[in-house]
């Protein structure tokens, strides 16, 4: 378990309320849905409570009912959150819901099971030095960019990078950025894209081990695959 010092506590919150539009109807709910024998939500859970870095969860989703049957396998000590409509929203309300000894905030999407508690210490750590550092692997991809009557244009991709969750933020920094996104009503996709508004620099963490997002049926088969193979280093 990491040291932190003793004024200062974690909180996690678990992202579980998106609607899973893209998953065309295949599962009821993706993060209930079962992967490789347990629901997605419990790997996430699991983890977390294994790295040792967090002191409270917050726990967010989209119906109250759907909560009950995440609680069997949420780490404690857990409040529950409704989410929102947005994604940003359902963050909002996770945040309004802290208590204020919590020094430090981890958000997660629960969709993205198999993140190791290795990346969550060092991700807690790197936050204490720098306030804002999120999970992220670089572009390996040639991408291109399509403008209305503009040629079609290589992006060097040297310097891009694909975010990932957990994302970890000081308290403090990460409120006043959904508060500034709120007074501008700008829509964001990720919580370092809140400080960015800020003007605020975010460190990365890169991540060497495949970190995926559910998003459509197959991505289940390709999770299923790396945990049986161990190349993402978990094993199930």
């Amino acid at each position: 378990m990491p040291s932190r010092p003793q004024s200062s506590r974690v909180a996690v919150i678990l992202l579980a309320a998106g609607r899973g539009t893209r998953m065309a109807g295949t599962v009821a709910d993706k993060i209930l849905a079962p992967l490789a024998g347990r629901p997605v939500f419990a790997y996430s859970a699991a983890t977390f409570a294994a790295s040792g870095v967090a002191d409270l969860y917050v726990i967010v989703h989209r119906d109250r009912r759907q909560m009950l049957a995440l609680g069997a396998h949420a780490p404690t000590p857990a409040l529950f959150v409704r989410g929102g409509r947005e994604r940003q929203d359902s963050v909002v309300a996770a945040l309004a819901a802290l208590p204020a000894d919590i020094t430090h905030v981890f958000i997660h999407d629960c969709a993205r099971p198999l993140v190791r508690p290795a990346q969550l210490r060092a991700l807690l750590k790197l936050t204490r030095r720098t306030h804002a550092a999120v999970l992220a692997h670089r572009v390996t991809d040639t991408i291109k960019e399509k403008l209305p009557a503009v040629p079609l244009r290589t992006v060097p991709r040297e310097n891009l990078w694909a975010m990932e969750t957990p994302q970890v933020f000081a308290r403090d920094l990460i409120i006043r950025a959904y508060a500034h996104v709120a007074a501008k009503k700008a829509r964001v996709t990720d919580d370092a894209q809140a400080v960015e508004h800020l003007g605020r620099s975010v460190a990365l963490l890169a991540n060497p081990h495949p970190n995926p997002k559910l998003t459509t049926p197959a991505d289940f088969a390709w999770c299923e695959f790396l945990l049986a193979d161990g190349r993402n280093g978990r094993s199930h």
